[in-house]
């Protein structure tokens, strides 16, 4: 009987915090599609509005283009919430044990806290490269279905290379019209030069991030190592992140027990929206250059060209370490208003969530 109870407590536990993490997720979610849009499709001399965003998504995708991704963020925050946590309580019980009080200092809820942001950049990372490229989808054209049955019947060798691509056949046949003049045996040059993946765009350049959305396209052109792109910024985001979160909410605690003591009764979960919202600030930075980073399409056979030319990403030291391009270093922080609101207000519903789910289901 007691190993029945047990198990019934840690099951409601789990799907009490799956609940409150999805929650929280969808109702902060439409303003994560503005602001990584803002981020990808902003430029140093061009800045991208959040009332340009949502007119171009509504216009292209509808309201539900808002939404665009959700079921891919909400499975890899489910996942990536729950390790920053597991690992902060891990890491916290190692500072507590053997002392009298139960209590955790600033310090060490901050180390705690940088301690799990890699572990959840590791798992989170191929979610959120698969939602931001249908978050990306939802605010550019896609052709109509005639022009990409038109369009990939020119080479059956890219169909199978990436299925669902279409190739711009203006710019395709123009770039090949220029090789023309030269003189050949072989009976069908065009055609030939169509199956070199090089050319596959007829411009030089890989395919659009709408082209290359699925995990099956992505594994097929890039590579599995694709899923974790951007994941040096990623680690050092969620580092910085979970590290101000806890410190923070650890400051927040102590105030709120001293409200307590002349009889105030603050909302345990305001602190945390408080906290996700600093933190959110405080990461930033990294967040844009890893939503940047993850926007780019970069087929195995350019990863294997820079292998073979020992290829150095450009940049100051620090910048290769952390992730970030020198040529993001201006608008590193575009769309930090919109991260603060979600952050804070997911953080707010996820522990809001979690504590009144517990009072109502868990049992006594």
């Amino acid at each position: 009987m007691d190993e029945l109870l047990k198990n019934q407590f840690f099951a409601t536990h789990a799907i009490v915090a799956a609940g409150s993490v999805t929650l929280g997720t969808a109702l902060a979610y439409p303003l994560d599609t503005i602001k990584v849009l803002v981020q990808v499709g902003s430029g140093t001399n061009k800045i991208l509005t959040t009332a340009q965003v949502i007119d171009r998504v509504k216009t292209l995708s509808g309201n539900s283009g808002l939404y665009s991704g959700f079921g891919w963020l909400a499975l890899g925050r489910i996942l990536g919430v729950a390790t920053r946590f597991g690992t902060y309580e891990l890491v916290t019980a190692f500072y507590k044990d053997g002392r009298e009080y139960n209590d955790v200092r600033i310090p060490e809820a901050f180390m705690a806290g940088m301690a799990a942001g890699p572990v959840e950049a590791l798992i989170s990372c191929p979610f959120e490269l698969i939602k931001l490229r249908a978050q990306v989808t939802s605010a550019s054209r896609i052709p109509s279905s005639t022009a990409v049955t038109e369009r990939t019947a020119i080479s059956p060798f890219l169909a199978r290379l990436l299925p669902g691509y279409s190739p711009d056949t203006r710019t395709l046949n123009h770039s090949i019209g220029l090789l023309s003049t030269l003189t050949t045996k072989q009976p069908n040059m065009i055609g030939a030069l169509k199956e070199y993946p090089w050319m596959m765009t007829g411009c030089g350049r890989p395919p659009s991030v709408c082209d290359v959305r699925r995990p099956l396209d992505i594994i097929s052109l890039e590579g599995w190592g694709a899923l974790w792109r951007g994941l040096r910024s990623g680690i050092v985001r969620d580092s910085i992140f979970g590290g101000v979160f806890f410190s923070s909410w650890q400051i927040l605690h102590k105030v709120m027990v001293n409200w307590k003591a002349v009889n105030m009764d603050p909302i345990p979960s305001l602190s945390a929206g408080f906290s996700g919202s600093i933190a959110a600030a405080a990461s930033h930075s990294f967040d844009t250059a890893k939503s940047r980073s993850q926007c780019i399409v970069l087929p195995k056979y350019l990863s294997m060209e820079r292998k073979l030319i020992k290829w150095k990403q450009p940049g100051r030291r620090l910048e290769r370490l952390a992730g970030i391009h020198p040529a993001d270093r201006n608008i590193l922080f575009r769309g930090v208003g919109l991260r603060m609101a979600c952050s804070g207000i997911a953080s707010f519903m996820i522990v809001g969530g979690y504590y009144l789910g517990i009072n109502h289901l868990a049992p006594k």
